[in-house]
């Protein structure tokens, strides 16, 4: 009889994803180092969404210290995908953990962190978060700062427009700009896209004239 860690190793995405959402089902903490052990490696992010969900569904007082030892890990992915997962969880008491990853050398598990510490961030915690942060605008391509953007927003206008509104004043023009953005986003939460297509216009033109002038 075929057991999860033999379904997880099915070369077939359809194969591991329906093992997953079978183990999430049946929710069984037994399943949770297998569960685990596929986090770090699975190529396909729905087969990751499942794991999250599968994780999510065992005990907490179970699951999240296990995936608070996953942020030490040195396989990157294992380190992202527990942070998504513990942002699912929404237990805060992991805060300063999550927090502690904002500087991770891999930009993956970076963006991750921000997220993730977004939403466990104790309300006495937002600004100084948000300050912190903000520390990273104006560096990156279009899906970094739009990443970086969406996790200061969600802390709320309260607590991120003054920070903004430094960061602007004292930082150079790429920070005012991703400031601009940010902004936009705050009052206009459907303005994702449209940011990420002008950025994509904003680094195209930057790359004709670069080119033009080498």
């Amino acid at each position: 009889m075929s057991t999860l860690t033999d379904h997880l190793a099915d070369p077939r995405s359809s194969v591991r994803l329906r093992a997953v959402m079978a183990a999430g089902t049946a929710a069984d903490p037994a399943d949770l180092d297998v569960l685990l052990e596929q986090c770090a490696v699975d190529p396909d992010l729905q087969v990751r969404e499942a794991l999250t969900w599968s994780l999510v569904r065992l005990p907490a007082e179970v699951v999240v210290p296990r995936l608070v030892a996953e942020l030490d890990r040195p396989e990157a992915q294992a380190r992202s995908q527990a942070l998504h997962t513990l942002s699912k969880i929404r237990d805060g008491s992991v805060y300063a953990e999550v927090a502690d990853r904002i500087g991770d050398t891999e930009p993956d598990v970076r963006r991750t962190a921000w997220r993730a510490a977004a939403v466990l961030a104790p309300e006495g915690e937002r600004p100084a978060l948000a300050r912190r942060l903000a520390l990273e605008l104006g560096e990156g391509d279009r899906d970094r700062r739009l990443a970086l953007s969406r996790a200061l927003v969600s802390l709320g206008e309260d607590v991120v427009a003054p920070v903004l509104a430094d960061a602007a004043a004292r930082r150079g023009e790429s920070v005012r700009e991703h400031v601009a953005d940010t902004e936009r986003l705050l009052h206009d939460p459907d303005a994702a896209s449209s940011l990420a297509l002008e950025r994509a216009r904003r680094e195209m033109a930057l790359g004709r004239s670069k080119r033009a002038s080498g």
